[in-house]
Order: structure tokens, then C-alpha cells, then sequence
């Protein structure tokens, strides 16, 4: 079975979408994860050394993206922008690997996924860079509206999973990730996302 090893995995979303294409997933945050819902490290990312990597087939990363959000600048507080260690590191471990971020970050010639691409009640746009081919796929026209934030969605809204929101059961049912709470949902991908990524991983697609 193949490795997987899931950096900054939070409540395990992207890990989740690894698992579906048969990756054996090991998560390390610097945070308590009491909802991930595979094999956990906790440690500071930042302190790996690259030789920990060998053992693993494939990583996907997702640096936190405060410091490249468009909306950074209205909180008034300096974040860390870690794509540039990040990638080093991983270049340096030789294996084939995924970074994700938002919208506006530093990461190059990235693929762009949306909710929409994968029949998600929501648009939540995120970037990936992975050092292997991924094909862009069709990005649908957004046109259903976003539940305002503080009111549940109705049925003909998308979600709006950001912050404090309102509709939790619903993103639990739309997503898949049921084990998750309010803040663990706002701060996830959608398994779909790293699902479909991983799939051209090219130990994956020569399994096919």
C-alpha cells in the first residue's frame, strides 16, 4: 500500500480524500487533532527533518493561509507565509508531493479547484501545486447565490463555510465530513479536492 503523509492536516479533510485512493495517510499538525481520523503526529511541521520523508510515497501539504488571503490586510496582525520552506523541504525530499493554499498565494503554475467542479452546494476556490501533471478541469459558472453569513442556507443557496457560520449540519452532509465541527469544517478542504489531485499521482496512475 501506498504512503501518504498529510502536513498542517487539521480535522484530516484533504487526508480523508487520500485514503479514497487507497494511500495509507499519517497526519502530523501542531495541534491536537482529537477528530482526525487516521494516524496522528503531533509536531511543528517547520521541525521535520527531510529524512522523515523517505518512508512516504507521496505528501500533500497545506501551509496555513492567513498571509496570502485578500482579506488579511483587514485584521491588522502579521501571519507566517510558509510556502517557500514548505516547498524546499519537499523538493529536497525528492517525492512526488501536493501543496494547497488559497486563491492569491505564491504557489506556481497551480491547478484551481471549486465546489462546483464536484456537484458541492458551495464554491470554497482552492489552489494546488504539485510536482506532477495535473489537468485543469472545466470550472462551472457560478450561478447560485451564497447564503449571507449568520442565516442557514436554504435549499437553493450554496454554503458559506467561513468563520461562525450557520447551516453546520448541512456542510457535514454536503461535504462528507461528518466528524467535524463548526471550526474544523471552516477550516478544511473538501475531500473531493485532494481525491481528485492524488488520482494523477503517478504510482497511482500506473496502477490503473
Amino acid at each position: 500500500m501506498l504512503k501518504a503523509l498529510d502536513l498542517f492536516c487539521c480535522a484530516g479533510g484533504a487526508s480523508y480524500g487520500l485514503a479514497q485512493n487507497g494511500f495509507d495517510v499519517t497526519g502530523i499538525d501542531i495541534d491536537p487533532q482529537p477528530h482526525y481520523p487516521f494516524k496522528f503526529v503531533q509536531m511543528n511541521v517547520l521541525d521535520l527533518d527531510v529524512t522523515y520523508l523517505s518512508d512516504f510515497d507521496y505528501v500533500f501539504a497545506s501551509p496555513p493561509c492567513q498571509g496570502y488571503s485578500t482579506t488579511a490586510s483587514l485584521h491588522g496582525k502579521e501571519y507566517s507565509k510558509l510556502i517557500g520552506r514548505v516547498r524546499e523541504l519537499l523538493d529536497k525530499s525528492g517525492k512526488f508531493y501536493t501543496i494547497e493554499n488559497v486563491v492569491g498565494s505564491e504557489l506556481v503554475n497551480p491547478v484551481m479547484l471549486c465546489g462546483s467542479m464536484f456537484g458541492l452546494r458551495m464554491y470554497r476556490h482552492r489552489l494546488f501545486e504539485s510536482n506532477f501533471l495535473v489537468p485543469q478541469p472545466f470550472h462551472p459558472k457560478h450561478i447560485t447565490k451564497v447564503v449571507p453569513l449568520g442565516r442557514t442556507p436554504k435549499k437553493d443557496e450554496f454554503l458559506s463555510m467561513c468563520g461562525h457560520f450557520s447551516g453546520v449540519e448541512e456542510a457535514r452532509q454536503n461535504t462528507g465530513h461528518i466528524w467535524m465541527n463548526q471550526h474544523e469544517l471552516a477550516q478544511c478542504i473538501p475531500w473531493k479536492y485532494s481525491e481528485y489531485i492524488s488520482k494523477y499521482h503517478p504510482m497511482i496512475r500506473g496502477n490503473l
